[in-house]
């Protein structure tokens, strides 16, 4: 996306925004209204809006299942095609609630604006994004209306950019136009320590370093899609998470400092928190190679073929060697736990054991986060501590600078987080570990 950025001439009182909706925030024709009318009331501060939305909550699965029950595997570049529709709808839908109360909008598709991606149908990434369009009718008083999730590559086949995608258009939009804000509105009013669905005593955070997010967002936490937070962190585009169910007449002010800000600058205060946040996925599952020759190149030879299949790997555990021999351990989505096997058993069948492939798709990964761990030592013993008071089994350990995580029996994992939350802090303000 370099030299795609061109900055308008705004005065400070004007401010660019990219607000971005997801499906919850526009699952109905009323919250479609209600989200015109809170773009109405930011415009109406002075303020040039540009929106992206995803499609109306359930619509994407809708036509995914429509796909499936045609082809049991449906073709990549197709499912694009039928996936794509549910923004396209949103966004029409959008503009004329818009006109509807008087304000000039207008609606692009991703091909249409152009969102330029490369060719790997249901999880494009995004190569290049033409700011003129936008840019033009933006200064001709119009909200501009983008679906998100979607693209088009130097084909013009139209793309999508995979689950959440439309998180990372809303930030890579932001980056292109040089945004002063970007803002992210949810059925969540922030970022929070971790789900409360979960953990009743979760806290919102008012701040988090993108840092923190960017491992949070890595490691499950569905308030944003990775890639978006990597944009973000790239082009220093500021990102807030906001509710989207407030009332939508509320002041631009208020709504302007509310939710959850996702910072870049260093604040000592927020390195004294220790662990700002846990997250957890079940969407795990462990693969063990157990006797595998214990020789150079086997990693590659096992996780290259993987990789070659677009199949993301998470964890990784490779034990001592015993008489040559090691077992080797790695997880993936749980999603791709078949494809996964089919191409172990394809390419690396000559260094499988009778053992074979052990699989366990009843795992949960859950991390501690915090950019404080950097400068405190004993995170992992306190995690290790609470969870054998709780007689729960660790599996695997990964770490990083600001990150411990850990893989559990699923059925464990609610237990682990609740326990470790408290043993943290985290459901008071925040302080430093004693």
């Amino acid at each position: 996306m370099e030299g795609l950025v061109f900055n308008p001439s705004r005065s400070k009182e004007m401010a660019l925004i990219v607000q971005k909706y997801g499906g919850t925030s526009v699952g109905s024709v009323e919250r479609i209204k209600n989200v015109a009318r809170r773009i109405a009331k930011w415009q109406n501060a002075g303020h040039q809006v540009v929106v992206v939305v995803s499609a109306m909550s359930g619509e994407t699965n809708r036509l995914i299942g429509l796909a499936k029950e045609i082809q049991k595997n449906p073709d990549p570049r197709e499912l694009d095609v039928v996936a794509s529709t549910g923004e396209q709808v949103t966004i029409g839908l959008l503009s004329m609630a818009l006109k509807a109360i008087g304000k000039k909008a207008k609606s692009y598709t991703g091909p249409q604006v152009k969102v330029l991606t490369d060719s790997a149908f249901t999880k494009a990434r995004i190569k290049e994004i033409d700011a003129h369009r936008i840019l033009s009718d933006l200064e001709e008083g119009n909200a501009v209306i983008v679906a998100g999730f979607q693209g088009c590559d130097e084909e013009g086949n139209i793309t999508t950019l995979g689950r959440g995608g439309s998180d990372t258009s809303a930030v890579a939009i932001a980056a292109a136009l040089k945004a002063d804000e970007c803002l992210i509105f949810t059925d969540v009013d922030g970022i929070y320590t971790t789900d409360p669905r979960v953990v009743s005593d979760a806290r919102r955070m008012d701040v988090v370093a993108f840092e923190e997010i960017l491992e949070m967002a890595s490691l499950g936490s569905k308030v944003l899609q990775i890639r978006s937070v990597e944009f973000a962190g790239k082009y220093k585009v500021p990102t807030r998470v906001l509710s989207s169910l407030t009332d939508p007449d509320i002041p631009v002010e208020e709504e302007a400092n509310s939710g959850t800000l996702i910072t870049f600058e260093e604040d000592p205060k927020m390195e004294k928190v220790v662990v700002s946040g846990i997250a957890f996925s079940r969407d795990e599952a462990k693969i063990t190679l157990p006797h595998v020759p214990d020789i150079p190149g086997i990693a590659y030879k096992i996780l290259g073929s993987v990789a070659e299949a677009n199949i993301e790997v998470d964890m990784i555990v490779q034990n001592a060697a015993k008489n040559g021999l090691t077992d080797f351990s790695f997880t993936v989505n749980r999603n791709d736990l078949d494809k996964a096997i089919r191409v172990i058993e394809s390419e690396v069948s000559p260094y499988l054991e009778e053992d074979g492939i052990l699989t366990d798709a009843s795992i949960a990964k859950i991390s501690c986060v915090g950019i404080g761990m950097r400068s405190h030592a004993g995170v992992a013993a306190k995690m290790f501590k609470v969870l054998a008071e709780e007689n729960i089994n660790i599996k695997m350990i990964s770490t990083s600078e600001i990150r411990t995580s850990i893989v559990v029996d699923e059925k464990y994992m609610e237990l682990a987080v609740r326990a470790l939350h408290k043993a943290f802090g985290l459901d008071n303000a925040p302080t430093a570990m004693e």
